[in-house]
């Protein structure tokens, strides 16, 4: 028996190690994607969720870009400590880089946006003059049943109805520095998800897993409705998966204590990292070629191809005037 479970093991290692070398090989190439120093130059953009693991690393690439990025974070001191651990970063990447200062990296605001999406809008009105940019990218996986202080329950809360008024809000400040760009951040999981209108306050039962999954196939069905809403403005929106990412979005998920060293090993062998798991976003939100490119959805830089329940028109135009009666759009 034990020398079996060590055959296991060592197995497992050892395709764990194969993978990740036939991954690390080819990130190289994915990663050159983003474009040269210098291509959002003069933009500026938005970040929600931007202090850790996606918005992290695509904050650190739209502003070795040369962008204006402003970290939209609900933890003010957790995203300052980000921002300068990111300038550091920058600076010794620009030192070491075979042409110092070529380019010239953008800059990194941070602005606190804690759950009060009106507040921090009202803010960005008045201070930002331009907004080319906006990256719907926080979010919350699979937590115990709780409520935003709004009283929606917390992943449909966040996930969706907080980017949804955040997009609204926006939309007169995009329109104006057209040709602008939302991108939205869902995730494959959407496919496990279904709009139960009649319940999508999970009041009457909740299950995390469904309503993350519900909450992403919300982010699509939003996605495609905005960007038929958005025809003529010169301002496209897409939505996009990043894969499966090592990131802390699934503190949430208890992993029992034996586990956790196969685990570790299998996340470090499949799973992108935040860097290799942001080149869609930077891709989507920079990139020339999908300039005019709107209502799609993208994952590893490439669009692909929706199931059915992410394309009905019908649905996605219930959800949209639902959401703006829940968030208060509309009385």
């Amino acid at each position: 028996m034990a020398v079996a479970t060590a055959a296991a093991i060592l197995a497992a290692l050892g395709g764990a190690l194969w993978l990740a070398a036939r991954r690390f090989a080819g990130s190289g190439v994915q990663r050159q994607r983003g474009g040269d120093p210098g291509l959002m130059h003069g933009k500026t953009v938005l970040i929600t969720g931007a202090n850790s693991g996606l918005g992290r690393a695509t904050a650190a690439e739209l502003v070795r870009l040369g962008a204006r990025v402003i970290m939209g974070c609900r933890d003010r001191a957790r995203a300052e400590e980000a921002a300068g651990q990111l300038r550091r970063e920058l600076r010794q990447a620009a030192e070491c880089g075979p042409e110092p200062g070529v380019g010239g990296a953008g800059e990194l605001i941070v602005r606190e946006l804690d759950l009060s999406v009106r507040a921090f809008c009202q803010e960005m009105l008045q201070e930002e003059p331009r907004l080319d940019v906006l990256i719907n990218n926080a979010g919350i996986f699979q937590c115990p049943y709780m409520k935003t202080e709004d009283g929606f329950e917390m992943q449909f809360g966040v996930n969706h109805l907080g980017h949804f008024l955040l997009t609204n809000l926006l939309l007169g400040l995009l329109k104006s520095s057209a040709p602008s760009r939302i991108v939205v951040v869902s995730s494959k999981l959407y496919k496990y998800g279904d709009i139960n209108f009649d319940d999508l306050n999970s009041e009457q039962s909740y299950n995390k897993s469904f309503c993350y999954s519900r909450s992403k196939l919300a982010n699509i069905l939003f996605t495609r409705e905005l960007a038929r809403r958005l025809e003529g403005t010169n301002v496209t929106v897409n939505v996009l998966h990043p894969g499966i990412v090592r990131t802390n979005l699934g503190r949430h998920i208890h992993i029992p204590l034996l586990v956790r060293p196969l685990f570790n090993l299998v996340s470090w062998a499949f799973f992108k990292t935040p860097v290799e798991g942001a080149q869609t976003s930077i891709y989507l939100a920079s990139s020339p070629e999908v300039e005019g490119v709107s209502g799609r959805y993208f994952g590893d830089c490439k669009e692909e191809e929706l199931l059915p329940k992410a394309l009905d028109e019908s649905v996605a135009r219930k959800l949209w005037d639902i959401s703006e009666v829940m968030v208060g759009l509309l009385k």
